[in-house]
């Protein structure tokens, strides 16, 4: 069951990057921030799988990245399904928009995303430490993960030095290619984390 429920959410995960990717592309904010929630409910499962696959003197590693990946879901969550229903669905001033509207570089909720990114790069960290390399796609698997981990500082960093603001000239172009750039980064680390599974 771990290892199905493991393939399972790599592949609800995959369809959640490819379609935030496309989303972008097109230019739809809202199937970008559906999409955005899919990876969560995918990503959360297959964090989980690969720590109930990893051996005992893992745990501990298994543990954390579990721990952080609910927290990613949860700030991710919230920040996303805002601008799918209160954003989307209300007549807001500016005021309030200027804080709760995920497009205005700088805002409240734009802050909350990459904080909640932070969390995820953290989780694949820590995953990437429970992963036992047999072959050169787990080899490659494990890299990615630990890599990918590094996204945290930025993710930190840049909100707290006042990176992003309205005021940004080109920032929403800049945005998209950034995420754009994300998801041909992480879809491998989709594909792969079903072939693992799968074997």
């Amino acid at each position: 069951m771990n290892k199905r429920i493991g393939m399972y959410s790599s592949i609800v995960t995959l369809i959640g990057v490819v379609g935030f990717a496309l989303s972008m592309f097109i230019g739809s904010d809202d199937g970008s921030y559906l999409f955005s929630l899919f990876i969560s409910w995918g990503f959360v499962p297959m964090i989980c799988s690969f720590s109930a696959v990893a051996c005992k003197e893992n745990n501990s590693a298994g543990y954390a990245a579990m721990a952080f990946s609910a927290m990613y879901a949860v700030v991710v969550g919230l920040v996303y399904f805002a601008q799918l229903t209160t954003i989307r669905l209300s007549e807001l001033n500016e005021q309030v928009l200027a804080i709760l509207d995920y497009k205005n570089l700088g805002s409240l909720f734009f802050n909350y995303d990459l904080f909640g990114y932070a969390f995820m790069a953290i989780a694949t960290f820590f995953i990437a430490l429970t992963i036992e390399v047999n072959n050169k796609k787990d080899k490659w698997l494990k890299l990615l993960l630990l890599a990918h981990g590094i996204f945290a500082v930025s993710c930190i960093a840049m909100p707290i030095m006042g990176v992003f603001s309205s005021n940004m000239k080109d920032g929403n172009i800049i945005g998209v290619l950034v995420l754009e750039m994300w998801c041909v980064y992480f879809t491998p680390i989709c594909i792969l984390s079903y072939q693992y599974f799968k074997k």
